[in-house]
């Protein structure tokens, strides 16, 4: 039982609670164990998959997992870390992202034994009236002392009635599936303990709640998000993956292995040994980024990517099948700045001439330093924007 919680425990914040968990552990019965996804983006990254992970440690620990998908919330959405009411969706669009995502999700747990449920097989029979003795198990007051609640009241922004209910819905879901534990990220917290509460109303054990960080992106500093361009989605290519995970920093490696490898604690310390009496940090990040890209795309895939990464940047070499794209311009010459715009490896002007400054462009592998360097109509030429992103330009 104790080598149980210890993998439990791994990477997680906070059991609530834990007490409870042992005793549940204790009885040796596979644990109903939920976790609930509104699938409102249809491409995870890996900041999604850290409470996966721990999904298929629980698997792996012969638990019963409980995959619901959120097609009846995901039509309210989600408020959780929201200052505005997020608009919600239609039941096709959830039903197309959810297909998605549970082709992704197959991909770390084990399809025949993971059971895939939906909320509104529950949900939609309720109705009018089953839904306001749900509403009345709890007072507005209570609703705002939920974080991003109040801070909406407090500065007089809106809230919309049905956002109410979204906690109580995804609290319900417990109930419907008598759930022994639920999981999910610590800004989610309220919406776990809304189902205990619920259980105990409807006279069910409450569930126990294991709450798992939320995985900084990139840069070390921000939530991953694709909105702040600091991600690796799992859907990306394998060599973009690679590079991706060799840029991070020494320090946020032990952080990744931590919540995303599925090596042992053991071996990731004696990692960190090795990596204290002299071992370089870049050998641990290959073996991680094999892992993560054997995970998604196969172990072939893994080491093409490791051939690329070191032809790139231990030889200095460009990758193979470089995109070429035809670009045509107006005048006879176009100005590098604007051409990293238009190819697509800069998003704007602005991160052109920053990424110049900071001489991370190429131009046929020499660096660039020049902002005013323009280019004629009818060259070809290779780009080069960072470590990964490169393009082929016919200038037209």
């Amino acid at each position: 039982m104790k080598s149980q919680l210890d993998i439990i425990k791994r990477g997680s914040t906070e059991i609530l609670l834990e007490s409870e968990l042992e005793k549940k552990l204790i009885q040796g019965k596979p644990l109903r164990i939920k976790a609930g996804f509104d699938p409102t983006a249809p491409d995870l990254h890996l900041g999604h998959t850290v409470l996966i992970n721990k999904l298929k440690q629980l698997q792996d620990l012969g638990h019963h997992i409980l995959f619901l998908i959120g097609d009846f919330t995901g039509m309210i959405g989600d408020p959780t870390g929201k200052n505005t009411t997020r608009p919600p969706l239609s039941r096709e669009q959830v039903l197309q992202n959810a297909q998605s995502y549970t082709a992704q999700v197959f991909k770390i747990l084990k399809p025949e034994k993971t059971e895939v449920v939906f909320n509104s097989s529950w949900m939609d029979s309720l109705n009018a009236a089953d839904m306001i003795r749900l509403a009345a198990t709890h007072t507005v007051a209570r609703m705002l002392e939920r974080d991003d609640f109040d801070k909406r009241y407090r500065n007089n922004q809106s809230i919309a009635i049905h956002e109410f209910l979204y906690p109580l819905v995804q609290g319900y879901d417990s109930v419907a599936l008598k759930a022994d534990l639920e999981l999910g990220g610590t800004d989610q917290k309220f919406n776990l303990l809304m189902g205990r509460e619920l259980q105990k109303h409807f006279g069910q054990a409450p569930q126990c709640i294991l709450t798992m960080p939320l995985l900084e992106g990139l840069d070390g500093v921000n939530k991953m998000s694709k909105s702040l361009n600091n991600y690796v989605g799992i859907t990306e290519s394998p060599k973009e993956i690679f590079g991706k995970i060799m840029s991070i920093s020494d320090q946020l490696m032990w952080r990744y292995l931590e919540l995303l490898s599925f090596e042992s604690m053991d071996t990731i310390h004696q990692w960190r040994k090795e990596v204290e009496q002299g071992r370089n940090p870049r050998d641990i990040k290959v073996l991680f980024a094999q892992e993560i890209v054997t995970r998604f795309h196969g172990w072939k895939s893994a080491e093409e990517a490791l051939e690329d990464f070191e032809t790139r940047f231990k030889h200095g070499g460009l990758p193979d099948n470089i995109a070429e794209q035809s670009i045509p311009i107006q005048d006879k010459e176009v100005s590098l700045v604007q051409l990293l715009k238009l190819t697509g490896l800069t998003v704007s002007t602005s991160e052109s001439l920053r990424m110049i400054d900071q001489g991370a462009v190429k131009l046929n592998e020499q660096k660039i330093t020049d902002k005013s360097l323009k280019l004629t109509q009818g060259e070809t030429v290779i780009l080069q924007v960072g470590k990964r992103k490169f393009a082929r330009v016919v200038i037209q």
